[in-house]
């Protein structure tokens, strides 16, 4: 019997994961199908339940219901990653219960430090915004030993309740967790690798970036990606003189294939579906 998985999310349409889940499948022998589904901000929950009801055997979940999706699973059976994030980008169900795990963080540094080979240890690292991505790459980020991970977002509140829920279960980073406000950016030393978690790069917005911020060496991510072309903040990376420029299709791809690990047991080849996508 074809097993049935999904990705849910509001919107949804533009999700490239059941053409990513597809070429897993079909690189691994795995049956099963994968679907777009469009969540309902009103009652996730309950939708979720009627889509475990049809047979559905497990859900990626996008923005805006990370936070919602780990409140589905018990405490004892949500992964380190998915309790240190507050969040949960992957659910699976056996019976009535419900599993809750976390793979962004653990995609990005596959693409960072695998594909690209980017240092992380002793780096200055910033990362931009505060929202349910950003709280799924902090605790990768900090494993990673930089010299310092320092979260600016424009509603400094938010950045801070983040921080405080989330700082005592982060591993601990050379120089610590800290917030920043946007004005306070021309006054820091240039950062070595700038990651951008904001929706600007969704939206076309441009972000107010001093000229300062990057290190001249340094790497930018922009999270986000699009179909053709550079994001925004890749072009104001650009723009400031950074040569080392990437978007996060190549994180999409890596914390899909964790996710499917997850699923299926087994991890596929994410390079050649990176390649096809990019093609």
């Amino acid at each position: 019997m074809t097993d049935r998985y999904a990705v849910i999310g509001h919107p949804v349409a533009h999700s490239k994961s059941p053409r990513i889940h597809a070429a897993f499948a079909a690189q691994t022998g795995q049956d099963l199908v994968y679907d777009r589904v469009e969540g309902r901000v009103a009652d996730f929950e309950a939708q979720v339940r009627e889509l475990v009801a049809q047979g559905l055997r497990g859900l990626n979940v996008t923005l805006p219901f990370k936070e919602r999706a780990l409140a589905l699973a018990g405490a004892q059976t949500r992964s380190p990653a998915a309790v240190v994030a507050g969040a949960a980008n992957t659910l699976w169900f056996e019976g009535e219960v419900v599993h809750a795990d976390n793979t962004d963080g653990c995609g990005l540094l596959a693409d960072l430090q695998g594909r690209l080979g980017w240092p992380l240890a002793g780096a200055r690292i910033l990362v931009l915004g505060a929202g349910g991505a950003v709280r799924g790459i902090l605790g990768p980020l900090a494993a990673a030993h930089p010299a310092c991970l320092q979260i600016c977002n424009r509603t400094l509140d938010r950045a801070q309740q983040m921080v405080l829920a989330m700082g005592p279960l982060l591993p601990s980073s050379g120089g610590g967790l800290s917030v920043l406000e946007p004005h306070q950016l021309q006054h820091q030393p240039p950062f070595d690798l700038v990651v951008n978690g904001t929706s600007a790069s969704l939206s076309g917005e441009t972000l107010t970036l001093p000229p300062n911020l990057f290190h001249r060496h340094a790497q930018a991510y922009d999270l986000a990606y699009r179909a053709e072309g550079p994001t925004v903040f890749m072009e104001q990376a650009r723009a400031a003189g950074v040569r080392h420029v990437e978007d996060g299709l190549g994180m999409l791809v890596e914390q899909a294939a964790d996710a499917f690990q997850r699923w299926r047991g087994v991890r596929p080849r994410t390079a050649p579906v990176l390649a096809a996508l990019r093609a």
